[in-house]
C-alpha cells in the first residue's frame, strides 16, 4: 500500500478546501485528518466521518484503509503541517503576508486589534479562539484562500523550541513579541528558557530577512533585533512609533504619533493600563501598512474584547472586570496594579491559582499576595486553589479550596457598589464564581 504524497494531497484539498479533525463536526465535502491523541485515535473514527460526509479520511494506520476515500500518510499530524506549509507557500506567491505574534500575555488581545486594523485595507485572516498551538496554526493556514491578502497568526508555546516549529509551518513574514513575561516557566525551565522560547519568531524572521515590530520599551527584546529590519513602538520617545497613557477610568485613553503623524488622542474600549503596548503594536503596524491614521483610531475604538479577556461588565450596581482566560505572575500583577488605580465605593480581587511555575510556584504565588499587601490592603481579596491557599498575608485574605466555594461566599455576601476582578488561570475555570 503506497502513501499519499503532499501534493497529491494538495490537490485533494484544492477541490475540498474544508478540514476537519472531529467527527461530531462534519462539514460535507471536507477532509477528516485522523489525529491521534493521548487518549484518542482518530484513525478508529476515519469510517464514520466517511459516513457522515467527509469526502476523504487521511489516516495513518494501514488497517484502517478499505476504499479509495482513505488516504494513506506516515503521519496524520505531519501530513497536516506539511499540507498548510504547502499551502502557506502556494499563497505566499500570490501575495499573501503572513505576520505572526507571541509571547508571554496579551497575545490574543494583540492578534485581534492587529486583524481589526489590518482588515481596514487588506482581506485579513486571523487565528480564532485559542487555535496557536502545532495544530491549531495548520488548521488557521487552511482556512485562507486566494482572495486573502494578510494572514494574523497567533503562536503559543510553553517548550522551547514550539515557536521554531510553528514558525517552520507558517513561515512568517513580520512578527512581533507582545512581552516576555512568567509564563510556563514549568516548560521553558525558567524566566531565560522564557526569553529563548518566544525570540525564537525573532531567529525566523532574521534568517528570512523579515519584518520584526518590537516594543521599544522592552531592552531585551530591542538587543535581541538589533541587525534585523525592525518597526519600533511604544512609548519610548524614540520609537518610530511612539505613544503616551492618558487615562483608564475605565477604559485606556492614549495618544500616539510617528513623525509624519501629529500627536492625537484614542479611546479604546479595553481595560487596563497594561494594554497600552498592545494597542500602540496595532497602530505600528496599521501605520507600516498604509491604513490611514484615522481609520486606525476608528478600528481601535471600535473593538470591544470579549472571551472574558479584560472585559468589563455591569450587574446590577457592581462592575465586573473579567480576566479569566489565563494568568500568569506578569500578568498577575498587571491586573492588580490596574484596579488598585481605579476609582470605586468598594473592591473585590478574586483571584485563583496560576499554573505551569514548576518550582517557581510557590515563590511566585506568594509574591503575588505580597504585591496584594502594597498595592490594595483594603480591598477583600478571595484567593482561590490550593497554591494560593498556602501563602500567608497581613491583609485578611479569604481562602477557598475552589470556585464553586467562591461562588456561594458571593450568593452568601451579595456584594453592592464593588468594583470586582476575577482572574485565574484557565484551569481554574473562574467564570464559574459567578455561577447563579
Amino acid at each position: 500500500m503506497t502513501f499519499t504524497d503532499i501534493p497529491t494531497l494538495y490537490g485533494h484539498y484544492l477541490r475540498h478546501p474544508l478540514v476537519s479533525t472531529d467527527t461530531r463536526t462534519i462539514p460535507q465535502g471536507s477532509l477528516f485528518f485522523a489525529l491521534k491523541g493521548g487518549n484518542f485515535n482518530g484513525n478508529k473514527f476515519a469510517a464514520q466521518a466517511l459516513e457522515k460526509g467527509a469526502a476523504f479520511a487521511i489516516v495513518d494506520e494501514a488497517e484502517c484503509v478499505s476504499g479509495d476515500r482513505f488516504l494513506l500518510v506516515p503521519d496524520v499530524l505531519q501530513a497536516l503541517q506539511e499540507l498548510a506549509r504547502f499551502h502557506r507557500d502556494s499563497l505566499g506567491k500570490k501575495g499573501l503576508n503572513v505576520f505572526a505574534l507571541t509571547g508571554s500575555n496579551g497575545k490574543t488581545t494583540t492578534k485581534e486589534l492587529l486583524a481589526r486594523v489590518l482588515s481596514v485595507k487588506y482581506r485579513t485572516l486571523f487565528t480564532q479562539g485559542n487555535l496557536n498551538n502545532h495544530i491549531g496554526v495548520p488548521l488557521t493556514l487552511l482556512q485562507l484562500n486566494e482572495t486573502h491578502e494578510m494572514a494574523v497568526v497567533e503562536m503559543g508555546a510553553n517548550h522551547q523550541g514550539e515557536i521554531r516549529r510553528l514558525c517552520g509551518i507558517a513561515d512568517p513574514d513580520f512578527g512581533l513579541i507582545t512581552n516576555i513575561g512568567l509564563a510556563h516557566l514549568e516548560g521553558f525551565g525558567g524566566p531565560e528558557g522564557v526569553l529563548k522560547g518566544k525570540t525564537e519568531l525573532f531567529e525566523h524572521l532574521r534568517k528570512k530577512n523579515g519584518t520584526a515590530f518590537v516594543l521599544a520599551d522592552d531592552g531585551r527584546v530591542m538587543k535581541i533585533a538589533e541587525g534585523m529590519k525592525t518597526i519600533t513602538y511604544g512609548t519610548n520617545q524614540h520609537a518610530g512609533v511612539r505613544g503616551n497613557f492618558i487615562s483608564a477610568d475605565p477604559f485606556v485613553r492614549f495618544s500616539w504619533e510617528t513623525d509624519s503623524v501629529t500627536a492625537h488622542e484614542v479611546e479604546s474600549r479595553m481595560v487596563g493600563a497594561y494594554n497600552l503596548t498592545n494597542l500602540l503594536a496595532a497602530c505600528a503596524a496599521g501605520f507600516y501598512f498604509g491604513v490611514p491614521a484615522t481609520e486606525i483610531d476608528e478600528a481601535i475604538a471600535s473593538y470591544i474584547p470579549s472571551n472574558a479577556r479584560s472585559q468589563m461588565e455591569k450587574r446590577g450596581s457592581n462592575t465586573l472586570i473579567l480576566d479569566c482566560y489565563n494568568a500568569n505572575p506578569s500578568s498577575m500583577e498587571a491586573a492588580i496594579e490596574n484596579i488598585s488605580k481605579m476609582p470605586a465605593e468598594r473592591k473585590i480581587l478574586v483571584l485563583g491559582d496560576m499554573f505551569e511555575l514548576g518550582e517557581e510556584s510557590a515563590k511566585e504565588h506568594q509574591r503575588i499576595v505580597n504585591f496584594i499587601g502594597e498595592k490594595t490592603k483594603s480591598a477583600t481579596v478571595l484567593l482561590i486553589g490550593k497554591l494560593f491557599g498556602a501563602t500567608k498575608d497581613d491583609f485578611g485574605g479569604i481562602r477557598l479550596a475552589d470556585t464553586a466555594e467562591a461562588a456561594q461566599w458571593m450568593k452568601k455576601n451579595q456584594p453592592e457598589n464593588s468594583l470586582i476582578l476575577i482572574k485565574g488561570s484557565r484551569g481554574m475555570k473562574m467564570e464559574n464564581v459567578l455561577a447563579d
